[in-house]
């Protein structure tokens, strides 16, 4: 079945705008009183973390200000990072760990929480010691959120039952005061919350993979696509967009009988990718029956990533394939078949009709990451984020029917850092809105 392009939507955002990161849930208190918990505790600005090296190690960003005019004895922080990044362990006793699966366009992340028991006097800018930032290899551009309370923070995903992190093992870490900066105003009311980019040196190669196909007239034959993202770095476009489309072009003399794509007409159709982001060292299929009507001697097709900037994918020479078709009783097209790029094995990405495979970092079910992969293999509906495959992490495969595979609109795409969420006051807490799309059919 051929599915149509989800309808745009602008996100609301209250406060500021953030990435697609965890949805932070301040304990369970009435707004109001979560609002006086987190009102006082004021974050520093945290610029943006540049030039990393995959495989590296940075000091936890994250500095705050006590503003009321009587001291805490306890407070808790909480840091949430996308999928390049994780944290070092072992993980401080006093601090757990938890993996936030992906919620319809918004990819897994990490949260790091961790609890202070120590005073903490106003007028003072105070930061952790101790704590670690990795630099996965899959990194490109990420996301890091850091928030502050003195109410207990717990991580879950908006409708979620949730759970509570992991506890770690290692030495308690503590806040230490930072002489050295300047507190925020007294009885200031400024963010209780920071968001940073990490950017890391590295790129993401995209490539697609062609067909040779054989047949005689009256024939009816399967062609089935790839597009690849090689990594090493995993990709992020805008929510509910597809971080690229594939233009496939198909062979004079044939009709497309099953397409599992949207049709530009004229033997075009147009693939997108099947969430707003693209595991490091994906795979993607895109699968479509052919009749061929007529033998037509020399013809051949095309498979081309879309004419957009791509400036993480310095190599080009892997976007454009050949799709041949040699039809007996009339020669053949000639060439070798198809032009692929090294695929690498893969996460599997979400939904679509066609398959996703392959091998990512270790992880849960929507992004690799710090927890164990799984293997096995899909089938059914997906849904915008996930296709209802499991993601990066695993290994597998997987044939569904997903939503924004299909899109073929060709708006363009920022694919800079991750897909947006919204922080939402109230509730008990710092919500990064999970957002279902509008799909047609």
């Amino acid at each position: 079945m051929v599915h149509a392009s989800p309808r745009r939507r602008t996100l609301r955002r209250t406060a500021s705008a953030v990435g697609a990161v965890a949805l932070m849930v301040l304990g369970a208190a009435p707004a109001g009183a979560a609002d006086a918990d987190r009102a006082g505790l004021v974050m520093g600005r945290i610029g943006p973390i540049d030039g990393v090296k995959p495989g590296s190690e940075l000091s936890l960003p994250g500095a705050f200000t006590n503003t009321r005019s009587a001291a805490l004895d306890k407070v808790w922080m909480s840091w949430s990072v996308t999928q390049g990044l994780s944290y070092s362990f072992p993980t401080p006793s006093n601090c757990g760990t938890m993996n936030v699966g992906g919620a319809d366009e918004m990819p897994q992340s990490y949260v790091l929480v961790c609890e202070f028991d120590q005073t903490v006097n106003p007028g003072v800018v105070y930061a952790p010691e101790g704590l670690k930032l990795q630099v996965k290899d899959s990194a490109l551009n990420d996301e890091l959120v850091t928030t502050v309370s003195s109410s207990r923070i717990q991580p879950g995903i908006e409708g979620d039952a949730g759970g509570s992190p992991t506890p770690g093992t290692g030495p308690a870490v503590k806040l230490v005061e930072r002489p050295g900066e300047t507190p925020a105003a007294p009885g200031s009311t400024e963010p209780y919350w920071a968001k940073t980019t990490v950017t890391a040196k590295s790129t993401a190669d995209f490539q697609v993979t062609g067909a040779h196909l054989k047949g005689k007239v009256g024939d009816t034959v399967p062609l089935t696509v790839k597009f690849t993202n090689a990594g090493p770095g995993w990709v992020a476009g805008e929510p509910y967009e597809s971080v690229t489309h594939v233009l496939i072009k198909m062979p004079a003399g044939t009709t497309v009988t099953q397409a599992s794509c949207k049709s530009l007409g004229q033997g075009t159709y147009s693939c997108g990718t099947y969430s707003s982001w693209v595991p490091a060292k994906s795979e993607t299929t895109y699968k479509f029956k052919l009749k061929i009507n007529k033998a037509v001697p020399g013809a051949k097709g095309s498979v081309t990533l879309e004419k957009k900037s791509r400036p993480f994918d310095p190599v080009k020479s892997n976007d454009t394939a050949d799709i041949l078709l040699d039809v007996d009783g009339a020669g053949t097209t000639g060439g070798s078949g198809s032009t692929s790029g090294s695929g690498g094995s893969g996460s599997a990405a979400s939904g679509g009709s066609g398959s996703t495979s392959g091998s990512g970092g270790a992880g849960s079910a929507a992004s690799g990451g710090s927890g164990s992969g799984t293997s096995g293999s899909t089938s059914g509906s997906g849904t915008a984020a996930t296709g209802g495959s499991s993601a990066s992490g695993t290994s597998g495969s997987s044939s569904t029917g997903g939503d924004l595979a299909e899109t073929g609109s060709g708006s363009t795409l920022p694919l800079a850092a991750t897909a947006a969420g919204a922080v939402i006051l109230g509730a008990g807490g710092v919500l990064v809105a999970r957002r279902r799309a509008a799909r047609q059919r």
